[in-house]
C-alpha cells in the first residue's frame, strides 16, 4: 500500500469519525433540547400550580373576609333593630309611668286603691305588727282608711286586726321637673315586718314594674311579631 492509499484510507476514517461525532452531537443536542423542554414545561407547570394555589388561597381569604364583613353587618343591623325595639318598649313604659301620676289626683278612686293595696300587703305579710310607709302627701289619706283596711284584712285572714304603725320616714314624692332624675314615687305603700326582715313594696311604680316584666313577652309579640317574642 503506497502513501496515497494510506492517506485516502486515513481521510475516510476521519470522515467516518467526524460523521459519527456529528451524529452523536446531534443526538446529544436533540436529547438536551428535549430534556430542556421537559424541564421547562415542568417548571412552567410548577409555577402555574403555585399561581393557582396562591390565587385559590387569596380567593378563600376574600371569601372569608366577605363572610366576616357580612356577619358583622348583620349583627350590627340586629343590634340596631333590638335597640330600636328596646327604645320603643322603654318609651311605652315611660308613658305608663307618666299616666300613674294622674292616679293620685282622683281622690276618691285613689283612696279606695290605697285601701286595697294595704289589705293586699297585709295578706302577703301576715304579721301581727307591721310598719307602713307612704308618701308624706298621702299620710292623712292612709290614716283615714287604715282602720277599715285592717278590719277587711282581719275578716279575710280570720285573724285579729294587726297593729299598723305609720312610719315617719316617707316614700319619695312624685317626680317633678325640678328634680327629674331624683328618687320618686307615684303613690301606693310599702309594708314591712317590725324587724324589717320582710318587706312588701306595693307602690304604683313597683306594680307597674311587675306587670311590665310579666307582660313584656306579650308586648314584644304584639309590637314586633313572633320573631321578637
Amino acid at each position: 500500500m503506497n502513501d496515497a492509499d494510506v492517506s485516502k484510507q486515513i481521510q475516510q476514517m476521519v470522515r467516518f469519525i467526524r460523521q459519527e461525532a456529528e451524529e452523536k452531537a446531534n443526538e446529544i443536542s436533540v436529547s438536551a433540547e428535549e430534556e430542556f423542554n421537559i424541564e421547562k414545561l415542568q417548571l412552567v407547570e410548577a409555577e402555574k400550580k403555585k399561581i393557582r394555589q396562591e390565587y385559590e388561597r387569596k380567593e378563600k381569604q376574600v371569601e372569608v373576609r366577605k363572610k366576616i364583613e357580612y356577619s358583622m353587618q348583620l349583627n350590627a343591623s340586629r343590634i340596631k333593630v333590638l335597640q330600636a325595639q328596646d327604645d320603643l318598649v322603654n318609651s311605652m313604659k315611660e308613658s305608663a309611668s307618666k299616666e300613674l301620676l294622674h292616679v293620685s289626683h282622683h281622690h276618691h278612686t285613689y283612696k279606695h286603691l290605697l285601701k286595697d293595696l294595704i289589705v293586699q300587703s297585709l295578706l302577703r305579710l301576715k304579721e301581727p305588727s307591721v310598719l307602713l310607709r307612704c308618701r308624706k302627701i298621702d299620710v292623712h289619706l292612709v290614716e283615714s282608711i287604715l282602720h277599715s283596711a285592717k278590719e277587711e284584712y282581719s275578716e279575710k285572714a280570720k285573724v285579729h286586726a294587726p297593729e299598723v304603725i305609720v312610719d315617719h320616714i316617707y316614700l319619695p314624692p312624685a317626680p317633678s321637673h325640678h328634680d327629674a332624675h331624683g328618687l320618686s314615687c307615684s303613690g301606693g305603700v310599702v309594708l314591712a315586718s317590725r324587724d324589717g326582715k320582710i318587706v312588701f313594696e306595693n307602690t304604683l311604680d313597683a306594680r307597674l314594674d311587675v306587670v311590665f316584666r310579666k307582660k313584656l313577652p306579650e308586648i314584644r309579640k304584639s309590637l314586633f311579631g313572633q320573631i321578637a317574642a
